[in-house]
């Protein structure tokens, strides 16, 4: 298990980490985390227990993520590490030259035109099936109930959906966005702090995901409810789109940060780019945390991986670098030389060719999940299916018009994608599940929580309570409201744009879970910017 030399971060929230043995949950919403804990307790496992908190995350925290959106997870097992990719692809009919015909010069943030196939609902019946102890309906039956009973609205998701309904009353002209205020803002309104909600759409839905593992939702009645509604809005969606859809198992990458395998998916994920960043960062020695040399060097780090992601991520079988060769430690020296004693305006290099919710389960035999899911950008595109509450994701929006970028769209491609897993282990033993949701604040939140952890000996709470940065573009910087002050003035003098914000929320909502390997005994912490919770046994 991980050294922990410092018990809590001077600019804490004073959180204190929380203990378990038979089973823990992480996640960023108190109510999905119980379901976990609930269905650890009926026998399940931690892939069962991850399904659970995942389904009811699209109910308690429909800001983030939804029954539309996609998910990746890192699954061990038996001492293996797996991965499941469950993002969709673009729709078939879809292509530049109609969207650009039709009037729109790049991808549309909102609307029929951004969405992609959603993949969640296949990952949760995918993985069920391969790990899973109890069966889907056992799962999911939490989720259904808070769906069908209501419950009660939390501060930081009451927040959200103020925020959302506010924007979207004035963007959201068009038909198709009715749904979306049916279902979110059924009294004409968003609902309060503490107020009650329920949705019998997203019961029903979520029952005939359960029943059918997922059949209905790609083959099946919800499949047509679906596909009749982007027909009657001359969408891209298709029912043909949905039947060919299957979550793909993947070959996890790592790389070895000073004797920990920190472990990410693969392309078409982002998580290689914190890969990237640790692999520079390497080659320094770091012995304090709060000095601008380690802040200076961590944020020239992450430009330069960035750069690098930004230019040639996409689905992997179209990328023009190859993974081996962005990750290896030669290319990571080349990139080193770069970093000097002042701000630079990072470029991509020539390396060899080739609104998201997080949750962490373990259970008492050894299984732990590292699970991400994402509408993408809050409530996703706006487009909900009626009477079902299925927010259809917008991961469209990240593709690009130009044929010549790595990522230009292409019907039936899967595109770049922000929501990344992250996994510790240490040579044949698990460390344990993290994550840090929040779009491109995900690689930047993993490659800080891991310093934290490795070089800095942070326990989990205290790691996710530590000030946060996060690189914008060029040499613009953002720092959360418990950055220091003398150090934010300190890289403004090395020629960082350093932009503080009074948002917490801007800088990712993180779970962790480690694992002690002689005694079992779990360790979690859990996000201080939101509601987060940790439920254990």
């Amino acid at each position: 298990m991980v050294q922990y030399d410092a018990q809590y971060y001077p600019y804490a929230s004073r959180r204190n980490v929380v203990y378990g043995r038979e089973g823990m949950v992480a996640t960023s919403q108190p109510l999905a985390a119980q379901a976990g804990l609930e269905i650890l307790k009926k026998g399940g496992n931690a892939i069962d227990a991850a399904i659970a908190t995942a389904a009811a995350l699209t109910v308690v925290e429909p800001t983030s993520n939804g029954i539309g959106s996609d998910a990746f997870a890192l699954v061990w097992v038996d001492g293996e590490m797996h991965g499941l990719n469950a993002s969709g692809h673009a729709p078939k009919n879809i292509s530049v030259e109609k969207l650009k015909e039709a009037g729109y010069k790049e991808m549309p943030t909102f609307g029929k035109v951004p969405v992609t196939v959603p993949g969640t609902p296949a990952g949760w019946a995918e993985l069920s099936k391969k790990f899973g102890k109890l069966p889907l309906t056992e799962v999911m039956a939490p989720a259904i109930a808070y769906a069908e009973d209501g419950y009660p609205v939390s501060p930081t998701l009451g927040f959200h959906w103020q925020a959302a309904y506010k924007k979207f009353k004035e963007i959201f002209q068009d038909d198709i966005y009715q749904s979306w205020f049916d279902t979110f803002a059924p009294k004409g309104k968003a609902p309060q702090v503490g107020e009650m909600w329920k949705s019998p759409g997203h019961a029903r839905t979520l029952k005939a995901i359960a029943e059918t593992n997922a059949e209905s939702f790609y083959k099946g009645e919800l499949a047509k409810e679906i596909a009749d509604y982007f027909r009657k809005h001359d969408g891209y969606l298709t029912k043909e789109d949905l039947e060919s859809y299957q979550p793909q198992w993947v070959d996890p990458i790592k790389v070895n940060y000073r004797g920990y395998d920190v472990w990410e998916i693969p392309p078409n994920g982002q998580g290689m780019i914190a890969q990237m960043a640790l692999n520079i960062l390497k080659g320094y020695e770091f012995t304090e945390k709060e000095t601008v040399d380690t802040y200076h060097k961590q944020i020239e780090a992450m430009k330069l991986a960035f750069s690098d992601g930004l230019k040639y991520i996409t689905e992997q079988k179209e990328m023009d670098a190859s993974v081996e060769g962005m990750l290896s430690d030669e290319y990571a020296d080349e990139r080193r030389e770069l970093i000097g004693e002042h701000a630079l305006t990072p470029e991509a290099g020539e390396p060899p060719r080739g609104g998201t919710v997080y949750l962490s389960t373990a259970d008492g035999e050894g299984n732990m999940v590292s699970f991400i899911q994402s509408n993408y950008m809050g409530f996703g595109s706006g487009v909900v299916i009626p009477n079902t509450g299925i927010a259809m994701q917008n991961r469209g929006h990240t593709f690009s018009f130009d044929p010549d970028h790595a990522n230009s769209l292409e019907p039936g491609k899967q595109t770049f994608h922000t929501i990344i897993p992250g996994f510790l282990s240490k040579g044949a033993d698990p460390v344990g599940p993290f994550g840090v949701m929040g779009g491109f604040m995900q690689p930047q939140g993993h490659a800080q929580v891991v310093m934290s952890t490795v070089d800095f000996h942070l326990n989990p709470q205290a790691a996710l309570d530590a000030p946060r940065w996060q690189w914008m573009e060029g040499k613009t910087v953002k720092v959360d409201p418990s950055f220091p002050e003398h150090i934010a003035q300190a890289l403004q003098r090395k020629g960082h744009q350093i932009q503080r914000t009074l948002y917490h929320s801007e800088f990712g909502r993180g779970q962790i879970i480690w694992r002690d390997p002689e005694t079992g005994v779990l360790a979690g912490g859990t996000e201080p910017r939101t509601d987060g919770d940790i439920a254990a046994w």
